[in-house]
């Protein structure tokens, strides 16, 4: 089945006290975003990819693309929305034929092969897939209304990640509702629908880039 990647790159670096938007800072030698599309193109090398940007980056990113001369990694841009729905919802617009499509954060760079590979084998399979990870930490539920707080068990919690992977006819029919402020990425858009989310299993690695701390872990798992 034909398969498409929406990369979605809207931050502006504020968390990471930088000017430059974060997706564009260097992370071993080349800009984050551009690790992002050459796992995707390595993984598939037929894929197609649509990169969503704020308006206002969209001449930056162009640059910074023609000066790593990178034509393995050709790519379509989208103006970026108001929110990350939006900027979806954008994106979807150039998705032509039935196919499976995986939506990924551009900071999250260390996304495996692996990885990818499973969501889409799965959304192929049974509809959607979207990554995840054990917890390892404690959690504790609290109640700021109630200021109270209890102890609650790990292991009927998982962490979220990306690439969330949907037939194409899921995911444009999902798209078609109303923003809502409580989704909170794609599976919650298409679970709106009524639709059972599969989980598989995602890479530790993967983690979403949003502070200057991130920087260095990042680098810390490429060269370790």
């Amino acid at each position: 089945m034909h398969k498409y990647a929406i990369i979605v790159a809207g931050g502006k670096g504020e968390r990471m006290g930088a000017k430059t938007p974060k997706q564009f800072l260097e992370l071993n030698g080349k800009p984050i975003l551009i690790h992002t599309l050459e796992k995707f193109k390595t993984t598939f090398p037929t894929i197609e990819i649509i990169v969503a940007l704020p308006e206002n980056q969209i001449e930056f990113w162009e640059g910074i693309f023609h000066t790593y001369k990178l034509p393995k990694v050709r790519h379509q841009i989208v103006k970026g929305g108001k929110t990350r729905f939006h900027s979806v919802q954008n994106a979807l617009k150039l998705v032509k034929e039935e196919s499976v499509v995986a939506i990924h954060d551009g900071v999250r760079p260390l996304v495996s092969s692996e990885t990818i590979k499973r969501c889409f084998a799965q959304a192929e399979e049974r509809g959607n897939a979207i990554p995840v990870v054990e917890v390892v930490d404690s959690l504790r539920h609290y109640s700021k209304q109630e200021k109270t707080n209890e102890a609650v068990s790990r292991s009927c919690y998982k962490i979220v990640q990306t690439p969330q992977c949907f037939t194409s006819e899921l995911i444009l029919s999902a798209y078609e509702q109303d923003f809502d402020k409580l989704f909170t990425d794609d599976a919650t858009v298409v679970e709106k629908l009524g639709e059972t989310i599969n989980l598989v299993p995602g890479n530790r690695e993967n983690i979403k880039i949003t502070t200057a701390e991130d920087i260095f872990i990042a680098e810390a798992f490429i060269k370790g």
